[in-house]
Formats: C-alpha cells, sequence, structure tokens
C-alpha cells in the first residue's frame, strides 16, 4: 500500500493502510519509526496505522535543546489531531514510547480509545521499585547513568565519544537497531530523568483510564513493571496483559505471537469510538 506523508510540528509523519480505526505507533531508545515495520504489515489491512520517529531521536540538529515531556506531549497530541480530527486513536507503544504515551494519554485522555503497551508498565509507581530488588536498581540505574552521561559528554564535551558511549551500550544491551544510525542525542531522556535536563521527567503517575493490552517480554534480568500493574489490568473490564518468551523488544523477538495477540485484542471486546465534537 501506498505511504502518505505529512509534515506535523516538524515530524515526518507516515500514514499506511487503511480502516475505520487508527493506531499511532511510538517507539523508544534507540529506535526510529522502522521498529514498526513487521507490525505495520500486520495491521495495515484492518487499520490505518501512523508512525513517526519521535522528537529527539532521529537527525536532529545537535545544537538545539531536546524536547521537555511538555514539548513531546504537545508534539504528539498536534499529529493525533491532525491525522485523527474526528475520532480518538489506539496508541502503540514500546519503551520510551510507553512513558511519554502515557502521560499522553492522562494529560488528554479523550483524544485515546485504548492503548497497548509493550514492556514497559507502572515505571514509576512505588509498587514497581518496591519489586526490585538491589542488584536490579543498580543494573538499571548503571545503564541509564551511562547512557545520561553520553548526553552530557556529546553536548559539552565531544560528540564522536558520546556516539561510541551509545553504541556500546547498545551492543551490551543487544539492541536490535543498526549502529550506525545511533547518536548521543537520543539520550535524553536518561539525562532528563537522572540530570534534571530541561526540566527533567515529571511526569504523573500511570493510571491510564481507557482499556490497555499490556505485552511484556518474560526473558529479561529485570521487568519494567510490578507484579500489581498486570493483576490489575487483568480484572480490569475491556484490558489485559500477557507475557511473551522475548527479550524487551517483543515485536521483534515474539512477531508472530505479537501480532496475533494484537490483531485479537484490537478487534474483540467493546472498543467504542466516541467522536469528538
Amino acid at each position: 500500500m501506498a505511504i502518505e506523508t505529512l509534515q506535523i510540528h516538524g515530524v515526518e509523519v507516515h500514514i499506511e493502510g487503511s480502516g475505520a480505526r487508527t493506531v499511532v505507533m511510538l517507539h523508544g531508545w534507540p529506535d526510529t519509526l522502522q521498529l514498526w515495520d513487521a507490525t505495520v504489515q500486520a495491521l495495515q489491512p484492518q487499520y490505518r496505522c501512523v508512525r513517526f520517529t519521535l522528537p529527539g531521536f532521529g537527525q536532529v540538529d545537535a545544537r538545539l535543546p531536546p524536547p521537555t515531556v511538555e514539548d513531546m506531549t504537545s508534539s504528539l497530541l498536534a499529529i493525533i489531531q491532525a491525522v485523527s480530527p474526528h475520532a480518538p486513536v489506539t496508541l502503540l507503544l514500546h519503551d520510551w514510547g510507553c512513558v511519554f504515551g502515557y502521560e499522553l494519554a492522562m494529560r488528554h485522555p479523550s483524544h485515546i480509545e485504548a492503548i497497548v503497551a509493550v514492556d514497559i508498565g507502572d515505571h514509576n509507581a512505588g509498587a514497581y521499585l518496591a519489586s526490585l530488588s538491589m542488584g536490579q536498581k543498580l543494573s538499571i540505574a548503571s545503564y541509564q547513568l551511562w547512557l545520561a552521561w553520553a548526553w552530557v559528554v556529546g553536548r559539552y564535551v565531544h560528540q564522536g565519544i558520546a556516539n561510541g558511549m551509545t553504541r556500546f551500550m547498545a551492543r551490551v544491551a543487544r539492541c536490535p537497531s543498526p549502529q550506525a544510525p545511533l547518536r548521543w542525542t537520543m539520550n535524553f531522556p536518561y539525562a532528563m530523568r537522572w540530570l534534571g535536563v530541561r526540566g527533567g521527567l515529571r511526569t504523573a503517575a500511570v493510571k491510564p483510564t481507557c482499556p490497555v493490552l499490556f505485552v511484556y517480554g518474560e526473558g529479561k534480568p529485570f521487568m519494567f513493571h510490578s507484579s500489581r500493574w498486570v493483576h490489575d489490568l487483568r480484572a480490569r473490564a475491556h484490558s489485559a496483559a500477557h507475557g511473551l518468551r522475548s527479550g524487551h523488544w517483543v515485536m521483534l523477538d515474539q512477531p508472530d505471537a505479537f501480532h496475533a495477540l494484537l490483531l485479537r485484542w484490537l478487534s474483540s471486546g467493546d472498543r467504542r469510538r466516541v467522536p469528538r465534537s
């Protein structure tokens, strides 16, 4: 199918597929819109798929400041309003896309009919922090602080060194993204979280009011959600939580199982689409 492209808030947005419902896909670190290639192929016969590289993650001018949380949610809202002006959308989220997507959904719930979140759940809840062992907390802090300081090195010291630091950590994490395009600039969320860059990462507790499908990889050294998050979703009407035998990139490690689960959930249950006035 042909790809329609739009320029919205300086972001190149790709629209593929057809159908009455729109699915907006947000990736995380260190990915781009290409993360969703296979997912678009699976969904586009039935759904209108919208994807783009998140602000700050692509080839950006390193002299410009990274987006704040408010900048990111404003850009995401503008994109949703442009691609689906009369009906709410379903968000398909992964990694940092979950963090920003949850924030968007809680700030502007009338624009979101459902959320499919991959591998990141109640990341800022006390229940999640309490579920981690000291070793797991240290592991998370070590890789995230490495990336946060890589951003600082790139901004203020040497971009080549910072790019090398970023690519090193991507190899350690076994990231499936190609190494060559990875740049220090895409580490800005870690610098926000740990170093308070651009006002820090002040986000609300993750409590979406719409139906949620949560899919997570079971084969990781630590989770990004609490058991309470899974329990609560399974107890909610029209929501669900499923673990698959995969790592963090569930849609790449287990594409057939993930897409079958995704299509089944999207087509089942009561997904009322309430037009906006």
